[in-house]
């Protein structure tokens, strides 16, 4: 048995002793307890370099608002989307539904959960892919082969044609009736196949039972999604344009020049080997839909090809870790913004690796690049469209220096025409799976 040692009233004594010999301790200490370490170690030089001037930026226009909910990544995968059918039909404020998508996120998701649970019966229920399942089932989080994969068989509407509910803006309430619902569900599937060996004719009957209930709940929660609509808008010359009786999947198809199959994850994980794909098959959402798969390369990879893209006039889904070093209310993301080791006198910097490696970083938030700003070639900021509305930021949108950029970025979404032939290669590797708690996910 390891024997652990006790603090002594010695050591407890050398503490003190170093603190007190610090000049500057009992300055520092007021300050921190009077306002806090984030303002108390607020660089005010970042200023200088953090204005909003860029010299390459796809015109876009008012910010959308996820509210209390974690449904950055599908607002990010929505954003991309509009601003194609922006650009194209001259329509800059125009507005995909977010409730649309989750609602068949939702659906799909608890589809996949139940299948994953009988698939993993005969595993102890604390197995650690099991427990990953149950606990973290239904959760509002995502990547954004999830929405693809939504988008690509349900299709898009508009955001006046199945506005957000109450419950879409603030997921607390139906998550945890969700939650509840499918640990209930996991445990009771578990049980016929391994107490009363159900056959697979009564757990697909058991299954789509089970399945009925969560539409029945989606549907009182987020409204029912509509067959078809009619497409109407004016556009920025003031034109009115209109189209009855369109499925999602007939809009989706017709106004929108977009495979979504030819977009590529782009990963910088340097805790992880380079120039490989990876996948994550648990986290998948829909059954033969897209799947998660990370092509992880050097960061400059993933650089260049942002903004190849983002020359191209295309935004650039991105994932990253906004519990770093952002300021929410300013809408600014700077490497330098906060110095609190300096401020305390602690050392507790750690480079991208290892900040992964520790599960100290993270990709926390999903949102969309939508400009750059290059000097000789070089990027030194680049201008973000947000998900929290147009009270953050700049009208929602925020300023990410180069540095952040580096340090805080995992993700971006490219399309594959702008890769070069020895990336195009590495997609033709068989992936290797990665587990659901992999510092990838």
């Amino acid at each position: 048995m390891t024997k652990y040692s006790a603090l002594s009233q010695q050591e407890i004594k050398n503490f003190h002793d170093d603190f007190v010999s610090r000049e500057t301790s009992a300055v520092i200490a007021r300050a921190v307890m009077k306002n806090g370490i984030k303002a108390s170690s607020e660089n005010p030089a970042i200023s200088t370099h953090d204005h909003r001037v860029f010299n390459v930026e796809v015109k876009t226009g008012a910010v959308t608002n996820q509210r209390q909910s974690g449904r950055c990544w599908s607002f990010a995968a929505l954003n991309t989307l509009r601003h194609h059918f922006a650009l194209k039909y001259k329509l800059n404020d125009f507005e995909l539904s977010q409730n649309y998508l989750f609602f068949w996120d939702r659906i799909e998701r608890a589809n996949m959960f139940l299948q994953k649970v009988i698939a993993t019966a005969d595993k102890p229920f604390h197995d650690r892919t099991v427990d990953f399942l149950v606990s973290t089932a239904l959760d509002d989080g995502g990547q954004w082969s999830n929405a693809a994969g939504i988008i690509e068989k349900y299709g898009v509407v508009p955001e006046y044609v199945m506005p957000d509910t109450y419950n879409t803006k603030n997921t607390s309430d139906v998550a945890a009736v969700m939650h509840d619902l499918m640990k209930k569900d996991a445990l009771e599937l578990r049980r016929q196949i391994n107490e009363k060996h159900a056959s697979k004719e009564q757990l697909a009957k058991l299954r789509s039972q089970m399945m009925s209930d969560v539409y029945r709940v989606a549907v009182m929660a987020f409204g029912e999604p509509p067959l078809k609509f009619d497409l109407e808008y004016k556009d920025d010359d003031k034109k009115y344009h209109r189209q009855a009786d369109l499925t999602p999947l007939d809009f989706y198809h017709q106004y929108f020049d977009v495979d979504l199959r030819d977009y590529v994850l782009i990963t910088n994980a340097p805790d992880h080997e380079m120039n490989k794909l990876y996948s994550m098959p648990v986290e998948d959402n829909v059954v033969d839909g897209i799947p998660l798969q990370f092509l992880n390369v050097p960061f400059h990879y993933l650089q260049d090809l942002a903004i190849k893209q983002l020359k191209d006039n295309e935004t650039v889904w991105v994932g990253n870790d906004v519990l770093q070093q952002m300021d929410r209310k300013r809408g600014i993301m700077d490497s330098q913004l906060f110095k609190a080791g300096e401020l305390l006198g602690v050392d507790f910097a750690m480079n991208k690796a290892d900040r992964l490696e520790s599960r100290q970083g993270m990709v926390s938030h999903a949102m969309t690049l939508t400009g750059v700003n290059l000097v000789d070639g070089e990027p030194n900021r680049w201008k973000i469209e947000n998900s929290w509305g147009d009270k953050n930021g700049a009208k929602g949108y925020f300023v990410m220096t180069e540095d952040w950029f580096k340090d805080y970025t995992y993700e971006a979404v490219i399309n594959q025409k702008y890769l070069d032939d020895d990336l195009k290669k590495l997609l033709t590797q068989k992936p290797v799976e990665l587990p659901g708690w992999d510092s990838l996910a």
